[in-house]
C-alpha cells in the first residue's frame, strides 16, 4: 500500500513549494512598490500634487549672461563676473529670523524690515513660501562670506544660485554712453537703449522639496536661460581714455562747468571717443550728480559760435559767389536795422581776403559775404550739413538742436546765423557737419555703434547703416580747408596752439555767448570751442572740443590745446604719417 503524506509533512511543504511561495511573495512586493513609483511618477496626478503642496514646490531663476558692451578692438567697457543670489527658506530661518535680518543688513546693506519679513514664515495664496530672494547679484566672493558667517552663528535656511554681477572694468570710460544697471534693470546709456540684445532671457529651475531638502524622486522642470548678446561700439578704449583726461585738465585749469570732447574717423564716420566731463564710475554711479549722468556732447544744446562760419563760408563757395581771395572791406562795427554787430577784437577799417575773414574769425566779414545769399539758401545748407536734425546714433535723448525755420528768417536772423547765433546745435551734430569739408564735402552719418543693433524702439543702427550725401564739392571743401589752415598759423591766426608739430591741420575757433535759463537773455557765461581735422590735405580724424563757462580765455587759448594734445594722441596711435606737403598760404589781406 503506497504511503500517504503525513499531515505535518503537508505543512511544511518540500523545498520546491518554499520556493515557488517565496518568488509569489516577492513579486506581490515588487508589484506593491512599482505601483507606488507609477504613482510617485504621475499617474495618479492628484495625490502628488497633495504632497506637493504639504512639502513646497521650490521656483527659480535661472539668470541669462548678458552681453558685454565692447570698445572697436573687443576691449570690455561693460562685462559680467561671478555673483549669486542670496535665496531663504522661511521655515528654517523664522526662528532667527530678527537677528539674521540685522546680519544682512549690516553685511549687504539690504533693507531690514523687507528683509525680516521675507525671512519669517509666511503663506502665499494659502500655500506655504518657503523661498524668498534676499539679495540679487551678489559678487561671489562677498556672498560666500556671507553664508559661510551665517553658519557659524547657526543661522540656518540660506543658500545662494548663480546670479552675474555687471561690471564695468573701465570704471568712468566712455560711462557717460555705456550707461549703468540697477538691482533689476538698466537704467542709462546702451545698458537701457539696448536691454533687449543685451539681456538676452532668463530661464527656471521649478523642483519639489521637503524638509528643506530637495526630494530626488520629485517633480522637476528645467528652461535653459538663453545669454544675451554682445554690443560692439566704435569707442577705442585708451584713446576715449586719453580724451578724457584731457578734457578733465583743461575744464580744471580753464575754471570751467564743463566740458565734451568727440573724435571722429573721417573717412567711416565712427565716433571713436566721446568724453564728458564732469562724468562719473558706472560701477558706482549715484556718487554723482544726476546731471552728471547723461552725455552732454549728445544731449545739451548751445549755440556753436564762430565754428559755424566754415559751414557758412564752404556753401557761399559752392554756390560760386565767393572764393577764399573775395576781397572785403570790414569795418570797426556793422549796423544792420536796429543792431549793431561786433568782432570779437577792436580794429579800424581793414582789408581783408575771405580766408582773412576765418583767420581772424571776423563777424563783421562773415555777415557781409554772407549777404551774397539768396532767401532760403543758407538754411538749405545748414540743413544738408545735418543742423536741426537728430544724427539718431542710438543714444537716449539726444537733442536736435534748433535751425529755426526758413521762411521765418529776418535778415537780423540770418545775419546773427552766419556767425553761428540764432541756433542751436549737440555735439555730434557739429562734428559731423565739419567732418563733411574734411571727407571731401560729403556728409557721412556718425555712428558709435560697429555694425549694426537695433533699439528697444526698433531704430536700426551702426556702421553697416552709415549714410553718405554729398553736400558741396570736392573743390569747395578743399578751398574751405585751405582757408582754415590759416585759423593755425601763428602769424596770421587765432589759434596757433590748436598746431600738430610735423602735421597740417584745419581747424576753426568758436566762441558763443550762452542763454541763461532763467531770464531767457546772454548772460555773459560763454561756450567755447575748437573744431578741426588731420591731416589737413588727407584727414584721418576730425575733432571737436567743446568749454562751457571758462573763468577766462576763448576757443583758440582754451579748446585748441586741448584738441592738439588729443589729435597727437591719435595720430600716433593709428601710426598716420605727415604728408610732407606744405600749408596754405592764402592771403589774409588785400
Amino acid at each position: 500500500m503506497p504511503a500517504t503524506p503525513s499531515p505535518r509533512g503537508t505543512r511544511r511543504g518540500s523545498p520546491q513549494l518554499r520556493l515557488r511561495v517565496g518568488f509569489v511573495v516577492i513579486a506581490m512586493l515588487l508589484s506593491v512598490f512599482g505601483a507606488r513609483l507609477v504613482q510617485l511618477q504621475g499617474l495618479d496626478p492628484n495625490s502628488y500634487a497633495q504632497m506637493a503642496a504639504a512639502e513646497g514646490l521650490r521656483s527659480i531663476v535661472l539668470p541669462a549672461a548678458r552681453g558685454d558692451i565692447l570698445d572697436r578692438n573687443g576691449e570690455p567697457l561693460a562685462d559680467s563676473v561671478d555673483g549669486l543670489m542670496i535665496i531663504a527658506d522661511p521655515r528654517l530661518t523664522a526662528p532667527h529670523a530678527a537677528d539674521l535680518a540685522a546680519f544682512l543688513y549690516k553685511k549687504l546693506d539690504i533693507d531690514y524690515a523687507d528683509t525680516l519679513a521675507k525671512l519669517r514664515e509666511h503663506e502665499v495664496d494659502g500655500r506655504e513660501v518657503r523661498f524668498e530672494y534676499i539679495a540679487r547679484r551678489v559678487p561671489s566672493t562677498i556672498a560666500n562670506e556671507v553664508l559661510a558667517e551665517a553658519a557659524k552663528r547657526k543661522y540656518e535656511g540660506l543658500t545662494t544660485e548663480r546670479d552675474p554681477v555687471r561690471d564695468y572694468p573701465a570704471g568712468d570710460v566712455g560711462s557717460n554712453l555705456v550707461g549703468f544697471m540697477g538691482t533689476d534693470e538698466p537704467l542709462a546709456g546702451f545698458e537701457r537703449t539696448f536691454n533687449k540684445q543685451l539681456s538676452g532671457t532668463d530661464g527656471s529651475a521649478q523642483y519639489e522639496v521637503g524638509g528643506g531638502n530637495r526630494i530626488p524622486l520629485g517633480e522637476s522642470a528645467q528652461t535653459a536661460p538663453v545669454d544675451g548678446q554682445d554690443l560692439k561700439t566704435t569707442i577705442d578704449l585708451d584713446l576715449q581714455w586719453y580724451t578724457q583726461r584731457v578734457l578733465r585738465q583743461t575744464v580744471e585749469d580753464s575754471g570751467a562747468e564743463s566740458g565734451f570732447a568727440i573724435v571722429m574717423d573721417t573717412r567711416s564716420g565712427g565716433l571713436l571717443a566721446v568724453a564728458d566731463d564732469p562724468t562719473y564710475d558706472s560701477n558706482d554711479p549715484t556718487a554723482s550728480p544726476k546731471a552728471d549722468l547723461g552725455s552732454r556732447a549728445l544731449q545739451d544744446v548751445y549755440e556753436p559760435g564762430s565754428v559755424e562760419k566754415v559751414l557758412t563760408v564752404s556753401s557761399l563757395i559752392d554756390l560760386g559767389l565767393v572764393s577764399p581771395r573775395t576781397k572785403i572791406v570790414v569795418p570797426p562795427e556793422l549796423n544792420r536795422e536796429d543792431r549793431t554787430i561786433h568782432d570779437w577784437f577792436p580794429h579800424g577799417t581793414i582789408p581783408l581776403t575771405l580766408a582773412g575773414v576765418i583767420a581772424k574769425s571776423s563777424n563783421i566779414g562773415t555777415v557781409l559775404a554772407a549777404d551774397k545769399f539768396k532767401q532760403g539758401q543758407l538754411d538749405a545748407y545748414l540743413r544738408q550739413f545735418g543742423l536741426g536734425q537728430r544724427t539718431d546714433i542710438g543714444v537716449r535723448g539726444e537733442t536736435s538742436g534748433l535751425l529755426p525755420p526758413g521762411n521765418t528768417w529776418t535778415h537780423q536772423t540770418q545775419d546773427r546765423i552766419a556767425f553761428g547765433q540764432s541756433l542751436s546745435v549737440n555735439g555730434v551734430q557739429m562734428a559731423a557737419a565739419v567732418n563733411t569739408i574734411a571727407n571731401g564735402g560729403v556728409r557721412i552719418s556718425p555712428n558709435v555703434i560697429d555694425g549694426s543693433a537695433t533699439t528697444d524702439d526698433g531704430q536700426v543702427v551702426g556702421t553697416d547703416h552709415a549714410t553718405r550725401k554729398r553736400v558741396i564739392s570736392a573743390k569747395s571743401a578743399r578751398e574751405t580747408m585751405l582757408m582754415m589752415e590759416r585759423v593755425i598759423d601763428p602769424d596770421v591766426g587765432v589759434a596757433p596752439g590748436a598746431a600738430v608739430p610735423g602735421y597740417r591741420v584745419a581747424g576753426k575757433t568758436g566762441t558763443a555767448q550762452r542763454v541763461g535759463a532763467e531770464c531767457g537773455c546772454y548772460n555773459g557765461t560763454d561756450t567755447v570751442s575748437f573744431a578741426g581735422f588731420a591731416p589737413a590735405d588727407d584727414p584721418r580724424f576730425t575733432i571737436y572740443v567743446v568749454v562751457q563757462n571758462p573763468a577766462s580765455g576763448g576757443g583758440g587759448s582754451v579748446a585748441g590745446p586741448a584738441f592738439a594734445k588729443i589729435m597727437s594722441y591719435a595720430l600716433r596711435r593709428y601710426g598716420v604719417p605727415p604728408t610732407g606737403t606744405q600749408p596754405s598760404r592764402l592771403p589774409v589781406e588785400w
